[in-house]
Order: C-alpha cells, then structure tokens, then sequence
C-alpha cells in the first residue's frame, strides 16, 4: 500500500476580513518522494537568489520574484508526483451559520472535509498536515481526522493515519499550497 503526504492550508479563512472569497487547498505527494520534492524546491530557491530556509509565499508574488514563482508553478506541473486540490468558497457574506447552527469555525473544518474526502482511497494510507491556524487548532484538528476516519469505516486509523497542525515555513512543500 502506498502512503501519501498531504499538505493542506487556506486563504482568507477568517469570517470578518472584508474578503468575500476563501480557498482550502492541499497539494499531496508519494511520501518516499518528498524528500526529492523538498530538495528541488530548495534548488529553485537558490536559482533565484532566495535562502533555503526562506519561506514563499503566493500573497508576497512580485515583478522582481516573478521568475521563482514561475519556476515553482512549472515544476509543480512538471511533476507527476505532486497533486493538488482546492474548494473555492466564493462569497463567505453569504453563508448562514445560525441557518445551520454553526460556528464560522464548525464550517471551516467542514470546508476542510469537503477538500480532503476525494483525495483519500482506502487503498493507500495518508498522513496529513495543516497550516497552524490558531492555538486551538488541536482539538478541531482531532476532530476533523476522526470524521474523516469515520467517513471510511477507518476507525483503527490506518488509512488516515494522522492529522497534525505543522508551521508552513518548515516544509518546502508546504509552501506550494501555502
């Protein structure tokens, strides 16, 4: 059985941002193939003059760094180990969390499901990670991996064997979704 590594984060996830659209993403790899994957985009890093340990960000994309993202962007695409997923909320201004008797927070861990349930195959196992999003991540993390668990009957956890909140500076790949 083959095992994956998923790598999941949002944009403008908070409620009250003044930013109608959000997104949830994870890009996911064979997970004997991210050490190659990490090393690569370190590369490209240092083709452009960027520090390793620097990290990318899509938000911080300029004319003078326009060259690295391209870089990055052509070796995602390049790559047949690397997989990407997105769910697009168009206009957050319009949800009713009362309607449904939610928080905003119930709802984004739920937009999380949603993106990752079609990436996961009982065939293969996972290991997921997210953006740390606050200091109270843990318990909606913990919650979020046994619904996912639950949804496959994979109440041992082997097939979704882990979700963990890590720091997306960390983890070259991270970087790719961040």
């Amino acid at each position: 059985m083959e095992s994956f590594k998923v790598y999941c984060d949002e944009s403008c996830h908070l409620e009250h941002d003044g930013i109608n659209a959000m997104g949830i993403g994870a890009v996911w790899c064979p997970a004997n193939k991210i050490r190659e994957i990490n090393e690569r985009i370190k590369e490209i890093k240092l083709k452009h003059g960027v520090r390793p340990t620097s990290e990318i960000k899509w938000t911080k994309v300029s004319p003078q760094k326009g060259a690295l993202y391209e870089d990055i962007i052509n070796y995602f695409f390049d790559d047949d180990d690397l997989h990407f997923r997105c769910v697009i909320i168009p206009n957050k201004t319009q949800l009713d969390h009362r309607k449904y008797n939610q928080t905003h927070d119930d709802w984004y861990y739920k937009m999380y499901f949603t993106m990752l349930k079609i990436i996961f195959s009982p065939q293969h196992r996972y290991c997921v990670y997210t953006d740390i999003k606050d200091t109270h991540s843990g318990a909606r993390i913990e919650k979020l991996h046994d619904v996912c668990c639950n949804n496959y009957h994979d109440f041992s956890r082997k097939i979704i064997k882990n979700i963990q909140p890590i720091r997306s500076n960390e983890v070259q790949v991270m970087q790719i979704v961040d």
